[in-house]
């Protein structure tokens, strides 16, 4: 019993020397700035570098003894070790969080982290294009996913390397990030969007497969140029036809066309049954309204896949110099000849989805549709076509 008091009096009188001792050790006088500065060279220099080691010495250093301008040893180790090593040592950190928030599929730690990441790696392609879709992901971030997918973009069209995302495929990289940029801007600016749907659908990618993203190029049709050129067209109803009005109709035929178009896509690869009868139910709405029949709806559409997706038309400024028949469902029809009444067209595709996207198949989760929305009445004032004695387009 003795003995153990003995031994725990004599652990407590270590004790009570050893932390004077400790203390004493981060005294800065020139016995200890010299051997922190022996171990930080040492290690700093040595073969191979113990970055670790020399760091901890150099930190010692620098936080046992007051700033001085003069001490050109300190300045050695801050400058030129100490800050450097702690950027590298932090970016270290910051990579494996963002690895792992993408591993995760944390979007909106991806977006956080990628930040910080793109301020010490300003040129990381893959960090760009990772922000730039993550908004496909998590609607809240659309606005800023936006930008990092222009940014993204432009390194990718410029030769910047990308791989192995999107298995090294520049046409599905570029469908996804103009497909975010078209999401993110076709609520506020529905004729702004198309470009960027057209580009998202034009390369090989899985896009070309999804129904959805079709009708959100219809509902950005509708939106859009459909409806702003039907009003342009609404001064001309119940007058004389003149150049003027058939140049007007010839412009709202074309984007008609085009609206007709991409709902006929849409139907083609709707894979579900139900999907396929809402968005036919809405195409041959305003496919008739814009034809005046049916007829060739179905050759339409069964054909429509083997022709290249059209781009958003050039307005016309003058009348073709030879009236042919309207092209029934051509996106490329602009001659004036189609029903002088406006009727549905655009009107259809303008209702709001559960996901927040424009389309013309309503409600939708995926690549599944639950509901399409009627036709709306025709743009041109209630019950006044224009007369078709005065005003013939046919």
């Amino acid at each position: 019993m003795r003995r153990t008091i003995k031994l725990v009096t004599l652990a407590a009188m270590l004790a009570v020397f050893a932390a004077p001792a400790l203390a004493q050790s981060k005294e800065c006088n020139d016995e200890n700035k010299a051997a922190w500065y022996d171990t930080f060279l040492k290690n700093y220099k040595g073969e191979p570098p113990q970055q670790k080691i020399a760091y901890d010495a150099a930190k010692l250093y620098l936080t046992s003894c007051p700033e001085d301008p003069a001490d050109q040893v300190a300045a050695f180790m801050k400058n030129k070790f100490v800050v450097p090593y702690e950027k590298m040592t932090a970016g270290t950190d910051v990579v494996k969080q963002f690895e792992a928030a993408i591993n995760s599929k944390n979007y909106g730690e991806q977006m956080r982290l990628g930040k910080l990441v793109l301020a010490s790696e300003p040129d990381n392609t893959k960090v760009y294009i990772i922000l730039g879709v993550a908004g496909l992901n998590d609607p809240s971030l659309l606005s800023d996913s936006a930008q990092y997918a222009a940014k993204a973009i432009e390194m990718i069209e410029g030769g910047k390397p990308f791989a192995p995302l999107f298995d090294g495929s520049k046409g599905k990289a570029l469908a996804q990030l103009n497909y975010a940029i078209a999401k993110s801007t076709v609520k506020n600016d529905p004729t702004a969007a198309i470009p960027f749907f057209v580009k998202a659908l034009k390369p090989e990618s899985d896009l070309k497969k999804n129904p959805q993203v079709y009708a959100q190029l219809a509902g950005a049709y509708g939106a859009g140029p459909v409806t702003k050129l039907a009003n342009d067209y609404k001064i001309f109803v119940g007058k004389d036809e003149t150049p003027e009005s058939k140049l007007a109709l010839a412009n709202l035929n074309q984007v008609i066309d085009r609206q007709i178009d991409a709902l006929a896509r849409a139907a083609a690869v709707a894979t579900d049954p139900a999907d396929k009868k809402n968005v036919m139910d809405v195409l041959t709405a305003i496919y008739k309204d814009r034809n005046k029949s049916e007829a060739g709806l179905n050759e339409l559409v069964a054909g429509i896949l083997q022709k290249p997706l059209p781009d958003f038309p050039t307005p016309l400024t003058s009348l073709p110099t030879v009236s042919t028949p309207a092209t029934t469902g051509s996106p490329s029809g602009t001659n004036g000849t189609a029903s002088s009444n406006t009727g549905t067209n655009g009107q259809g595709t303008n209702g709001q989805n559960k996901t927040g996207a424009t389309g013309a198949t309503g409600a939708q989760n995926g690549n599944k549709t639950t509901s399409a929305p009627k036709p709306s009445p025709s743009p041109t004032p209630a019950n006044k076509k224009p007369r078709r004695a005065n005003h013939r387009h046919g």
